[in-house]
């Protein structure tokens, strides 16, 4: 046969075929196109060009002939092994005969992504004193190889070939001196070869998704342009705001002279990382939009990604700036995954998962909202599908609001994360936030750029920001839910509005039950509203909103709520009442009181709640010990801390503490392996020593990180279960309507991107009561789960209780 005639895909609709040779051809071109971004184009090419050379077979060709005539009777599984070859074919021409350490490095690297494009990069050295990576492109035995190998030379030039795989190694070797120059940690290495699988199977997906769906490859995009439209459409917004009649309140003038900072600092600043400590309140959505666009415009960035904490910021943020930048397809939110990674995604063609796969989420737009638990995804969850979305990290201008959010055990993944995005990706990075958290501080510390602050005289804006006074309330055996209760009814004496925020839904069900039976709240035409991570995205958008409605009003309000509320949300009370937490949940709590600053000065109160359990919430614990530590401290020298909690000095005091009393828990611990996980990623001693020990002899692979082993144990939140999408409304009762029926891949990827304003995530123990309350089922072939109609609450979001609005009727 001719190598032309072997079959890369057949398409479902009706027929046609795209041969193995268009495919390696067109993924080899696209991963030359992600990878030239970061000085990898041919390494990443390598990958692209190889990862499929196991279906120039006749084997394979049988195979999925087979499967597609048969979809209901496909072949057995695993029958045909198609990604092996690619990577054997590097091991045995450039590791075997290898010349210099390039050579070996080179073949390890790319090898690994291609044996790898299905389940997620192998470990390279394992926890049972083996290497998986060996043993795929060394001991596998294929049938087919030599035939695979034939006809792949057949296609290619044997003398191209070899001058390609000489330019990727020039390509590693400058990469691996930069590494050696401007970087003090190993585990620059996993990134980089994450990168360039990160290329891989983004181009292979696309590829793919344009062939099944007829789709004509991509034009380029005109961001100048685009970015052009988007900067006259802000400044316009932000001369509106100068001809408001509140524009001379001094809160006003000031935001207004940071934004410009920002625009002056945006252009004359090279890319890097810097820091934006605009307080609470003072406008830092558009004024680091206003860097960021500027910025991108003078150094042709692609694209602007902001990473916030919390779901509801998203929201807000989003439809804020789609307001104001009427660019609404240009503007993508990414939540969650509606469909978690796939436990045992395998080579097999089945047409369903392929569905799935193929599904649009690879952040290809030039404004993307996500989370901070979505970024850290991108880097390091397992699998495939989150590390498509890598390589769009590049080049980029990163915005992280309230960066004070990154969870402790990932504050070394994400320190050495940004500064290989800088000094390798190009991007610029931007730390935005009131209470900055000193993560240049650490162990592995983020490699802030020279004077990287871009508001100048700190400590006078504080001074002209402030807006609150804060009152400690903390007593040792803490206030119950009925006491809370009152002192809320004492607060509605004195004020219109109050904000109690909680650490726990279950301590904030229970007061808002409290204030239900409260006759000065029913009696006296207070609103009293609930939030909780319980409500989908959609759910509480519309909560907030009522919300804010009620507080533009001059309405009497009270919202109780977990800690979604306290960062990123533009709404101001009265007053707030806080119970104990880091210093940092405070300060942001504070921002949600007197936010304009249109009284003279409001009270913020910290208490201590009895209805807590922070067993699970470590974090939240330690931070709240730290804080108790520096109420202490001020009460016995306030003048130490500018006689202000919430004082610079008092936000650095808590935050050395906090990170000296956690500093053995930065590096993702991993107690069952009795290792971590950043060691995993970086040196891997552990590992590499138990596998030279074991063979008495220097292994003859140089590459270490343990991928697999790692990923396996990475989740951002501990315990986190799958996201479950639920029936709020009726356009999210059709969404889960429609994710029943056959849909092809385009339509899915609008459906799941749709879905995620739709979705909670739950605690495993949360989603075991569900379950044994059948209040759960599943939607495509089982990989979304979607909630029944009686578990979700107009007041209170997912029920666990499995009891619905009638649970509401009890209280």
């Amino acid at each position: 046969m001719d190598y032309k005639d072997y079959i890369a895909h057949i398409r479902e609709a009706d027929g046609e075929i795209q041969t193995a040779e268009e495919h390696l051809r067109e993924v080899r071109r696209l991963c030359e196109e992600y990878g030239g971004k970061i000085g990898l184009r041919h390494l990443a090419g390598l990958s692209g060009w190889l990862h499929d050379m196991g279906k120039l077979t006749q084997s394979f060709k049988s195979y999925i002939e087979e499967a597609v005539a048969n979809p209901d009777t496909p072949p057995r599984r695993g029958s045909v092994d198609h990604s092996t070859a690619g990577g054997k074919l590097l091991y045995e021409r450039f590791h075997r005969e290898a010349k210099t350490p390039g050579d070996k490095l080179t073949a390890e690297w790319a090898a690994n992504c291609i044996i790898s494009h299905h389940q997620g990069l192998r470990d390279f050295y394992g926890p049972e004193s083996d290497s998986p990576f060996l043993d795929r492109v060394a001991n596998k035995k294929l049938e087919d190889y030599e035939q695979a190998k034939e006809h792949f030379f057949q296609l290619a030039d044997r003398a191209e070939f070899e001058r390609y795989f000489a330019e990727a190694r020039k390509e590693l070797e400058e990469i691996i001196g930069r590494i050696q120059k401007n970087s003090h940690s190993s585990i620059n290495v996993s990134l980089v070869i994450k990168y360039v699988f990160s290329c891989l199977i983004d181009a292979d997906r696309t590829n793919t998704r344009q062939f099944e769906e007829k789709e004509a490859a991509e034009e380029p995009f005109d961001r100048e342009a685009f970015f052009n439209r988007c900067y006259d459409a802000l400044m316009r917004k932000i001369k509106e705001f100068d001809n408001d009649p509140d524009a001379g309140h001094p809160i006003n003038r000031l935001r207004r002279e940071m934004s410009d900072q920002c625009e002056a600092f945006a252009w004359q600043r090279p890319s890097g990382i810097y820091t934006l400590s605009i307080p609470t309140g003072g406008g830092k959505t558009l004024a680091s939009l206003r860097y960021a666009i500027k910025h991108a415009m003078a150094t042709g960035k692609e694209r602007i990604i902001y990473v916030v904490p919390y779901t509801t910021i998203i929201e807000q943020n989003a439809a804020e700036i789609r307001d104001i930048l009427q660019e609404h397809d240009l503007i993508l939110e990414h939540h969650s995954n509606v469909v978690d990674e796939m436990d045992e995604e395998t080579e097999d063609y089945d047409v369903r998962k392929k569905k799935i796969r193929l599904a649009r989420d690879n952040w290809d737009r030039p404004i993307i909202f996500t989370t901070m638990v979505q970024f850290l995804n991108t880097l390091y969850a397992k699998g495939t599908r989150n590390i498509r979305r890598m390589h769009r990290l590049a080049n980029s201008v990163l915005i992280f609001d309230e960066v004070q959010s990154v969870p402790l055990k990932c504050i070394s993944l994400f320190n050495e994360a940004l500064n290989f995005l800088h000094f390798f990706g190009n991007s610029s990075i931007v730390l935005c936030t009131a209470t900055q958290p000193a993560l240049d501080y650490v162990k592995h510390q983020l490699r802030l750029s020279e004077w990287p602050e871009m508001i100048g005289s700190l400590d006078d804006v504080a001074d002209r920001f402030k807006r609150v006074e804060v009152e400690d309330r903390t007593e040792p055996e803490g206030w119950g839910a009925e006491r809370l209760a009152d002192f809320v009814g004492e607060r509605l004496e004195e004020v219109r509005s109050v904000l109690v925020i909680l650490n726990t839904k279950t301590a904030v069900r229970k007061l808002f039950a409290r204030l239900v039976q409260d006759l000065r709240i029913g009696e006296s035409g207070v609103k009293l509203f609930h939030l909780s991570t319980n409500m989908c995205a959609a759910h509480r958008k519309k909560a907030l909103g009522q919300v804010i409605e009620a507080l533009t009003g001059e309405e009497r309000v009270v919202c109780v709520s977990t800690q979604l509320i306290e960062a990123g949300v533009n709404i101001s009370f009265d007053c707030v009442i806080r119970s104990l937490a880091g210093l940092d949940s405070i300060a942001q709590a504070a921002g949600r009181c007197n936010r304009h600053g249109k009284d003279p000065m409001r009270t913020v109160y910290i208490i201590k709640s009895a209805d807590e359990s922070l067993t699970q919430l470590p974090e939240i614990k330690i931070g709240a010990q730290m804080t108790e530590r520096l109420l202490y401290e001020y009460r016995q020298s306030p003048e130490r801390f500018g006689r202000y909690l919430l004082s610079a000095a008092a936000m650095k005091s808590y935050f050395h503490y906090y990170f000296h009393h956690m500093k053995e828990r930065m590096d993702y611990p991993i107690p069952k392996l009795d290792n971590k996980m950043f060691e995993l990623l970086s040196t891997n001693k552990t590992y590499y020593e138990s596998f030279k020990n074991t063979r008495r002899r220097v292994p003859e692979i140089l590459s270490r990180p343990s991928f697999a082993t790692a990923e396996q144990y990475f989740e951002v939140i501990d315990n986190a279960a799958a996201s479950v999408l639920v029936p709020y409304n009726e356009d999210a009762r059709t969404l889960i309507a429609d994710l029943n029926g056959e849909l092809d891949s385009r339509k899915l990827g609008d459906l799941l991107r749709k879905a995620q304003q739709y979705v909670v995530n739950l605690y495993d123990q949360e989603k075991r009561k569900l379950v044994q309350n059948e209040a759960l089922y599943p939607l495509l072939n089982g990989h979304v789960l979607a909630l029944r109609e009686f578990a979700y609450s107009d007041e209170f979001g997912v029920e666990t209780g499995g009891e619905g609005e009638w649970e509401v009727a009890l209280i």
